[in-house]
């Protein structure tokens, strides 16, 4: 997968009826699996056969934005599966860096400088600068919990 892109992960639910057999699930799992390795996507698939339908959901990531991601994931799943795919919730994998801290303020609309230091104790401080008008319009608290929660460390947001 691309280093410098976030790995965005959609749900599918592939039988939302319960149609499926156990086996129609497991072949189709499989085919899946191959599918998405050409397009560089990776599929988690539980012991789907053992979900009820509407819960009978793959996850797949893909280094690329959800827009895209979501349209491989029902292209693969329909081909794969032979139903008609539900999208479900879209995330995306964290790994703390700084395209991380980039791609949430992306989701809130907002474009910020992101600065990183470790701090004394070894843990990493991160300063985010952002528009005084964008803080006014999104609310400071909810932009600095998804950027913790992302991060995993101190954020210090600075209004410029």
């Amino acid at each position: 997968m691309l280093a410098d892109m976030r790995t965005a992960v959609v749900r599918v639910g592939v039988d939302p009826n319960g149609e499926l057999t156990g086996t129609q699930l497991d072949d189709g799992v499989a085919r899946l699996i191959s599918l998405a390795e050409v397009t560089g996507a990776e599929v988690v698939a539980h012991n789907l056969a053992a979900l009820p339908g509407p819960r009978r959901e793959v996850q797949v990531l893909l280094a690329a934005d959800a827009e895209e991601l979501t349209a491989t994931a029902l292209r693969l799943c329909a081909k794969a599966f032979a139903t008609t795919p539900v999208v479900g919730v879209v995330t995306y994998v964290s790994r703390g860096t700084d395209e991380d801290a980039d791609g949430v303020l992306a989701g809130f609309g907002l474009v910020g400088a992101v600065e990183r230091e470790h701090g004394a104790e070894g843990w990493d401080i991160v300063r985010v600068r952002l528009p005084r008008a964008d803080l006014e319009r999104v609310p400071e608290s909810r932009i600095h919990t998804a950027l913790e929660a992302a991060l995993n460390c101190e954020v210090h947001i600075l209004a410029v």
